[in-house]
């Protein structure tokens, strides 16, 4: 039976009662693993960045890519970690002290993502910082369909200073970002579709969305938002066309790639496939918006974990 009163979406009142961050919640639950991840996306012209740290039960990842348009390539790495190791993506305060505990899902206002990845295989050692200013969350909390498991997620896009140092070349910007913290109890075999973009609309006006479809996708109250000028809706279940398109109920946003990330690997209780192509976006938004420019990414997964 799924837990009550849910699907959720905040922020606002009737918040589960239920274990959910910034409480830590257990290991397992109905004899499901705590899958949980905080993402941060950096989409630009100039740039295309993400930085992520995992944890399927004991097990820990962190990964991160860097496209760059001067030299037309992309950097990417991903580490297994044992249950306390740091590795190469980690969240502190913004004020850049070190207090050498991980920063899951914090509490509020800006945070400070670094990566820190040493020179390996032939490639440049890659060091960044990248400051992520204060910005709402659009939260929810949506049940599985497995027994009584549940997943907490909550998406933002705010501005994102940028310093990032690969080998000799130092990159600093400002642009946006979308920033995905999640955690709970998927099914064992979970199957989905994302994307994130962040861009500017034909009328000036700035637009982000967080799209989604196999996981948090309850026809209302899920974790799908649109932000136009920084203001968030909930748009109504979405199509994925593999990962070249998506349909929406009133708009279509067409996708081309610049880079993508993909990989396919087994871990002892937990195996994953997933292509993640970053690139650019046309089309439109629901209510007959129409995009001047976008970038972002695209993103299927397939995990038993």
């Amino acid at each position: 039976m799924s837990p009550p009163s849910l699907p959720w979406r905040g922020p606002g009142p009737g918040r589960p009662d239920l274990p959910l961050p910034p409480a830590k919640l257990p290991l397992r639950r109905g004899g499901r693993w705590r899958k949980r991840w905080r993402y941060l996306g950096v989409f630009c012209d100039e740039l295309l960045l993400c930085a992520a740290r995992v944890g399927v039960g004991p097990l820990g990842q962190t990964f991160w890519a860097v496209w760059d348009r001067d030299s037309g390539r992309m950097l990417e790495r991903t580490r297994m970690l044992g249950p306390i190791a740091r590795g190469e993506v980690w969240t502190e305060p913004a004020s850049g002290e070190d207090t050498g505990r991980l920063e899951w899902a914090p509490e509020s206002g800006p945070a400070l993502v670094r990566i820190e990845a040493g020179e390996h295989g032939g490639e440049e050692p890659l060091r960044a910082f990248l400051r992520v200013g204060a910005a709402e969350w659009v939260e929810s909390v949506c049940p599985t369909g497995d027994g009584d498991g549940y997943v907490w997620t909550r998406k933002r896009v705010a501005p994102v200073e940028c310093d990032v140092r690969i080998g000799g070349r130092r990159i600093r910007l400002e642009a946006r970002g979308v920033e995905d913290e999640s955690c709970g109890y998927h099914p064992r075999h979970t199957v989905w579709d994302w994307s994130a973009g962040v861009g500017e609309l034909s009328d000036g006006r700035a637009a982000a969305w967080n799209l989604v479809s196999g996981i948090n996708d309850a026809p209302e109250r899920s974790e799908r938002a649109i932000w136009i000028d920084g203001t968030a809706s909930e748009p109504a279940p979405v199509r994925f066309e593999d990962l070249d398109a998506i349909q929406l109920e009133d708009a279509r946003l067409e996708f081309s790639a610049r880079c993508e990330r993909r990989q396919e690997e087994r871990r002892g209780f937990v195996s994953y496939s997933y292509r993640q192509p970053f690139g650019s976006f046309t089309g439109t938004l629901p209510g007959g918006l129409e995009l001047a420019e976008a970038f972002g990414v695209m993103e299927h997964h397939d995990a038993r974990w």
